[in-house]
């Protein structure tokens, strides 16, 4: 009596990771998002090789590097001076989310799945969405992956994120003519904001360079990302800055209700620490897209919600291992000591350079940092 299977709103990476898998799976799938793309995205862009890896697991094929730029260095800062800079890491790629997400899209519907971007969804209940043009399309499952500001994390819960965690953060990008990206390096600066960083990635043709930390304590991220372009030599009132909310490990322990799922930034997946979201929205994509496979091959779609909490476990798990290293890393009065330790501990930046470059998982980073905490609390009270 469905239309489809299964809908899937918002098609960006964990959108198209969950249309991509569920179409595979067998499913009639919708693909819907009020964009059309190919469509810009306030984003990084750092594509690790935990993305790389989902990458293929999902959509079948390698990523094509061709338009991102590779690294296989960084220079981490705090208060404007080095700490230090990092030679033969793990690679790191800079992408476009332009590029990006159109190529995760166009993966999607080679699967299979029906495209109907560029409809604003003004109506939706647990089976059914109705677009603002009057015409609308159900389905027995829904997975919700629109983003921060999801709607659909809005008509389950009310609101679409808790205001007093949330992070926030801005973000520029610098074209060619002012500074070539092939001579900067990737950049991480401890202390840009309060509870957060700054960063500069190169990219093909621009360079992304943002703020972002908890919004609470930063009721003037307007001034640290002003102070944090200068700092970088560029003219703050040259280009135009944009603003996006961060779930920084702000993680819904209930990502959705019976047969509605959220994944992705919907569902608050943003690495806390790193402020790495892609490769955990796709493979919560995938997860969702898997759970409302199971659940409909059980002829069960309210199981679909258990389904994915289940597959969500590990995921989850590691958020709240970083949640908690997160107090130690940006906490105001740990600042000093930890980019003190960061400076003089070449296995704490080793460390931290194989999480980001997703090679390390955060229980492996805990059990070292507890080994190590003594030491790192003595220092603090005699500095």
């Amino acid at each position: 009596m469905f239309d489809f299977d299964i809908i899937v709103i918002g098609a960006g990476p964990a959108g198209s990771a969950a249309a991509t898998w569920a179409a595979k799976g067998g499913a009639r799938v919708a693909l819907v998002d009020k964009a059309t793309f190919p469509r810009n995205k306030l984003c990084g862009g750092l594509f690790t090789e935990r993305s790389r890896a989902y990458y293929r697991e999902i959509f079948g094929q390698d990523f094509d590097l061709s338009r991102a730029v590779t690294r296989h260095d960084i220079t981490f800062c705090h208060a404007g001076q080095e700490v230090a800079t990092l030679t033969d890491i793990p690679p790191l790629h800079l992408t476009m989310r332009l590029d990006l997400d159109a190529t995760l899209f166009g993966h999607a519907l080679d699967a299979g799945a029906v495209d109907y971007t560029g409809h604003a969804i003004s109506q939706l209940t647990e089976t059914k969405i109705t677009f603002k043009n009057g015409n609308s399309i159900s389905a027995p499952i829904l997975i919700g992956a629109d983003g921060v500001n999801s709607i659909v994390a809005k008509h389950l819960f009310g609101t679409a994120f808790d205001t007093k965690t949330i992070g926030f953060g801005l973000e520029i990008e610098v074209p060619e003519t002012t500074q070539t990206p092939a001579n900067l390096p990737v950049r991480i600066d401890f202390g840009a904001a309060v509870w957060g960083y700054g960063w500069s990635f190169p990219k093909k043709g621009s360079t992304t360079v943002g703020v972002g930390g908890l919004r609470a304590p930063n009721p003037d991220m307007k001034s640290h990302m002003r102070h944090y372009v200068q700092s970088l030599g560029f003219d703050p009132d040259a280009i135009k800055v944009k603003g996006h909310h961060l779930p920084f490990g702000d993680f819904r322990k209930t990502p959705g209700r019976d047969n509605v799922l959220l994944a992705g930034d919907a569902a608050g997946l943003v690495d806390p620490i790193t402020g790495e979201g892609i490769a955990f929205a796709m493979k919560s994509g995938q997860i969702a897209a898997q759970a409302a496979l199971d659940a409909l091959a059980a002829d069960a779609p309210k199981t679909a919600l258990d389904r994915h909490q289940s597959g969500l476990r590990d995921m989850h798990r590691n958020l709240r291992i970083a949640r908690t290293l997160r107090r130690i890393i940006f906490a105001p009065r740990w600042q000093k000591t930890f980019t003190a330790t960061f400076r003089r501990s070449g296995t704490v930046r080793m460390m931290y350079m194989r999480l980001l470059a997703g090679e390390l998982e955060y229980p492996e980073l805990a059990r070292s940092v507890v080994a190590r905490l003594p030491r790192y609390l003595l220092n603090s009270l005699c500095g």
